[in-house]
């Protein structure tokens, strides 16, 4: 069965996976971009930019290997654009031009209704006002035996962490302090973050350091 992955996932020193005031300007929060300069120095990170430099090390490595074996993404509205509540009649076709990174299905949470949007390259995105088990439930079907991703942002994985539904995350601690913004575990658990992962890799670059969290084993049932 599929997986369900979050990878490249960026967060301050201070636990932040985007910084305040998110708009058209900052789409990340004031400070965010901060969390992703990491991945733009990568050569997988300037080829989505369409360069062919960059580092060629362990911060490639890890994001190459989030990009890899995918068959769907999801994401929350606020990733997706700035704009809130009805879509406008001239609507927000997203931040990444008219041939997107993803190359296959993408399902957007929101309230309010919205039509498939094809763009080139194989990325259509779906609206999807059902919740995040609908989302899910539809992101399997096009995926296949491919694996899921949850983009983002902080809110969209928070829903889908506190249902269970997360099989492995990879997070970038980047070496900044934002101070403020969306705070990825915020309302953990009093142990400290999410319950039931374990980490079963930590690595450092010079940039940053690499966390990788798994669904920890279900405990086999003890011989009566």
């Amino acid at each position: 069965m599929s997986r369900v992955r979050v990878n490249n996932f960026s967060v301050s020193l201070d636990g932040y996976g985007a910084g305040p005031r998110q708009s058209l300007d900052n789409p990340l929060g004031v400070g965010g971009h901060r969390l992703h300069d990491w991945l733009f120095a990568t050569r997988g990170g300037r080829a989505l930019m369409g360069h062919d430099d960059g580092e060629d090390g362990l911060d490639n490595r890890f994001f190459q290997a989030g990009e890899d074996g995918l068959g769907a993404t999801i994401m929350g509205r606020n990733m997706f654009g700035p704009s809130r509540g009805p879509w406008p009649a001239d609507p927000w076709n997203g931040w990444w031009g008219q041939d997107p990174p993803f190359h296959h299905p993408v399902f957007v949470l929101t309230s309010h209704a919205r039509p498939p949007l094809r763009l080139a390259g194989g990325t259509t995105f779906h609206f999807v006002q059902d919740g995040i088990h609908a989302a899910l439930e539809r992101a399997r079907e096009a995926a296949g035996e491919r694996d899921i991703r949850i983009g983002g942002g902080v809110h969209t994985i928070q829903q889908y962490l506190r249902a269970g539904l997360i099989d492995e995350m990879h997070l970038a601690l980047v070496p900044v302090l934002l101070g403020d913004g969306e705070r990825l575990f915020a309302g953990a658990s009093p142990g400290g973050g999410p319950p039931g992962y374990d980490c079963v890799e930590l690595v450092s670059s010079p940039a940053v350091v690499h966390v990788r969290l798994c669904r920890a084993p279900v405990p086999a049932a003890r011989p009566r």
